[in-house]
């Protein structure tokens, strides 16, 4: 059982020694001071975060179920009990951290042959429908970012408020010059800064699980995460997400 609390405290103290070495190379390469001040304190606590939960969640595995033989009917109850705690726990993770988190929740929601049923009920439950929605002045920031000006220049009618909110993105309602009406897709702020810091801290945190608790194996996880993340992505304020009626 020693053993176990070892693994738990190695995964959280790795955590933290990765997550200072990504802040300090996020200052030191980026060429957006701001973003990489944000960034360098923002990635390293979600990574922690992180780390806490999955090694939460495979202690309580272990734990729980030390001892109890394969098949059994007490086993089976006590798992039942380890999956919607875990479950609830992952849930409480994904609201706090957002993003691709929200997307990883949505995701398991819909994974009810290969995730256990406790995992697939509360996502599902929690996850499907709710969704973030970033301010206009959070939009602002991402189109100047993005374009170098705010809605209200680059159109001649913008919608402050979005028609539908996704975990990654959301469309609002524009105008152009030449007044034809258009559907413009704008990715949500935080997913703009830290997407692929999230996407790796997924992958760090599951591998690395997994290398601690070899029965506790959810790499599938992460090639079924990057097949949906890239195309989401690709939702920045460009012209490619801009769709006319």
């Amino acid at each position: 059982m020693a053993s176990l609390w070892r693994a738990g405290a190695r995964l959280s103290l790795f955590a933290s020694a990765v997550g200072g070495g990504a802040a300090a190379a996020l200052i030191a390469t980026s060429d957006d001071p701001e973003t990489a001040l944000k960034l360098s304190t923002t990635v390293p606590r979600r990574l922690l975060r992180d780390a806490v939960t999955a090694a939460t969640i495979a202690f309580d595995y272990e734990y729980s179920l030390w001892g109890l033989p394969e098949g059994s009917s007490e086993r089976e109850n006590i798992k039942h009990e380890v999956h919607l705690r875990s479950a609830q726990k992952l849930q409480e993770l994904c609201f706090k951290n957002g993003g691709v988190y929200i997307k990883l929740g949505q995701h398991l929601g819909q994974l009810e042959y290969l995730v256990p049923q406790e995992y697939v009920q509360t996502m599902r439950e929690s996850m499907l429908n709710r969704c973030p929605v970033s301010s206009y002045e959070q939009i602002c920031d991402v189109f100047k970012k993005e374009l170098g000006d705010t809605p209200d220049k680059i159109f001649s009618e913008f919608d402050p408020v979005p028609i539908a909110s996704a975990s990654l993105a959301q469309v609002h309602v524009a105008r152009t010059h030449d007044g034809q009406k258009v559907a413009v897709k704008v990715q949500h702020t935080h997913m703009t800064d830290t997407a692929a810091a999230d996407h790796a801290t997924v992958e760090l945190i599951v591998n690395t699980l997994h290398k601690f608790f070899p029965s506790f194996d959810y790499r599938w996880l992460i090639d079924e995460i990057s097949e949906s993340l890239p195309k989401a992505s690709c939702s920045l304020t460009s012209k490619e997400s801009i769709t006319y009626a």
